[in-house]
């Protein structure tokens, strides 16, 4: 496996580790290290050493720093001389590290360079503006070439049968959250889906969370919202028979609908399901109701299987356990 070293001045590469270890939990072989403004080149040089010895394979590092021509980058750039197959990447962002993880993730058996190649694109790509025209000319018209199109499914006659004609389901997840952050580089880069669809009818409502879940699905994958009922007709829809869906549902009760309708999903995964007055903690990510944990309990009985998980590298959670302690502090609410 790569090692990944993120090396910056002050405290840079600490939060951009934070943030992506928010993001994919927490992980081997992958190091930070900073310059303090009292520190040397020699300081962050030992640093760097001492980070890089502590991976467990230390042919293939990936360096990534800040600034290109700074200290990190010139310690880096020294580091680099005796070992030909490590890589250096400059100009440091969130997108680029995120990136490197998920290519690692991925494709274990890549290289330091071919994951240093593999970033740059998603590197720039995180470069964007609000409005698009404030964005370079040459750059805004790249992002458009590079948009997924938006002609529709209905564009195909109804009753065309695309592939086999069935949707495949490639993750279902109840995320209060939607899609975000652990969805879109963490969930998305492992199940390679062509389409999110966000399966909620109070979403499908809202123009402003429609506008932003497009907007936050990564490039190349198209993001939808729905109702429940247009999700149950799609499912059906033999033109969907090419598409690979990941389904995003707030709650089980909307799990329970769509599978019921016949929508064909046989594991849940869960992810987040955020407090709301009246709830019990059932663990840090997972806060549930009465009618949560009975619908839980009547998904079980219909052979529904559950994969208790913020991000892929986690460990599956023990779903019986959490709903044994949320039923058993609600019954103490009671009370």
């Amino acid at each position: 496996m790569v090692g990944i070293l993120l090396a910056s001045h002050g405290g840079f590469a600490d939060g951009i580790a934070q943030s992506a270890q928010m993001l994919f939990g927490e992980q081997e072989n992958f190091a930070h290290v900073t310059l303090s403004p009292d520190e040397g080149p020699e300081d962050i040089h030992g640093k760097m050493e001492q980070a890089i010895a502590s991976f467990s394979d230390q042919n293939e590092v990936l360096m990534l720093v800040d600034l290109w021509g700074g200290t990190p980058f010139n310690q880096a750039n020294a580091l680099l001389e005796d070992h030909s197959n490590w890589a250096i990447v400059a100009g440091m962002n969130l997108p680029m590290v995120v990136e490197a993880l998920t290519q690692r993730l991925t494709n274990p058996d890549a290289t330091a360079q071919q994951v240093a190649t593999a970033i740059i694109a998603t590197a720039r790509d995180g470069i964007k503006t609000k409005p698009v025209d404030l964005m370079p000319q040459e750059d805004t018209a790249v992002a458009e070439s590079a948009a997924p199109s938006n002609k529709s499914q209905k564009s195909i006659p109804a009753g065309t049968v695309i592939g086999d004609g069935h949707l495949k389901i490639v993750l279902a997840r109840i995320d209060s959250r939607l899609l975000h952050g652990q969805v879109a580089t963490g969930w998305i880069p492992t199940m390679h889906p062509d389409r999110v669809i966000v399966v909620s009818d109070s979403v499908a409502k809202d123009e402003m969370r429609k506008n932003m879940i497009r907007e936050a699905a990564p490039a190349g994958v198209k993001a939808h919202t729905v109702p429940l009922d247009k999700m149950i007709e799609i499912a059906k829809d033999p033109r969907f028979g090419n598409t690979h869906a990941l389904l995003l549902f707030e709650n089980p009760e909307d799990v329970l609908t769509v599978i019921k309708a016949g929508v064909d999903i046989k594991t849940v995964n869960v992810g987040s399901m955020s407090y709301s007055v009246g709830d019990v903690n059932a663990n840090n990510v997972l806060s549930m109701n009465q009618q949560d944990v009975d619908t839980f309990h009547e998904l079980e009985k219909m052979g529904i299987e559950y994969d208790v998980r913020k991000v892929p590298t986690d460990k599956s959670g023990n779903m019986d356990a959490i709903l044994n302690k949320a039923q058993s502090l609600l019954d103490e609410q009671k009370k």
